[in-house]
């Protein structure tokens, strides 16, 4: 009871500092019973100093992932992508000539999520990188419910190895659900893998 009226207080406090009310409905009850599974393309692995490249997203309803409903974005950085950050996200500068401009581009993620719970392998990460560009433009953090599918898997595999070391890599958890790698790896690749994991944990009797 603590933790809920604790976590009523985070809320409201968040919602009290926003400074565009045409993005009030992300505090909205969520009541379609919708998921939103979601991936970040990034510089580099530190929210203070690096920037979103990409990201991609799909939705989960009813136990089907909706690939019909998947989102995609391409941002532009501010600065000029080096050669180690390539390697490891496989986008290139010419990758972006199209791009969009950062804020407008997440403010075309933030109208697809909506209020709906948001489901992510190592989410903590991605929504810090999210955070970083929505609080000087509206004031506050992502208010929606957060599920860790890392956080799932370790749950039911520690009960089946007690005193066992879990191994919690992606590559690995697909492998032991037997979920296919879609090989390019992309946002929206990585959010469908994601929602599968998910999908598999969750209707695991």
């Amino acid at each position: 009871m603590f933790f809920n009226f604790f976590d009523n207080f985070k809320r409201k406090k968040n919602l009290s500092r926003l400074k565009d009310q045409n993005f009030s409905f992300l505090f909205d009850e969520c009541e379609s019973g919708e998921y939103v599974v979601f991936d970040t393309e990034t510089t580099g692995l530190n929210p203070k100093e690096d920037e979103i490249l990409s990201i991609g997203a799909v939705k989960i309803k009813d136990n089907k992932i909706l690939t019909s409903q998947t989102f995609e974005i391409y941002l532009k950085p501010s600065r000029e992508i080096n050669f180690k950050s390539i390697e490891i996200h496989g986008i290139r500068p010419c990758d972006l000539q199209n791009a969009t401009n950062a804020q407008d581009g997440i403010r075309e993620f933030l109208r697809f999520i909506g209020s709906h719970p948001l489901i992510g392998y190592y989410l903590e990460f991605d929504v810090a990188m999210i955070n970083k560009y929505i609080k000087p433009m509206l004031g506050i953090t992502l208010p929606n419910r957060m599920i860790e599918v890392s956080e799932i898997y370790f749950e039911k595999r520690i009960t089946l190895i007690p005193q066992g070391n879990i191994d919690l890599r992606f590559d690995t958890i697909l492998k032991n659900y037997d979920i296919p790698n879609m090989g390019v790896h992309n946002a929206v690749n990585d959010a469908i893998m994601t929602a599968m994991i998910y999908l598999k944990l969750t209707m695991e009797k």
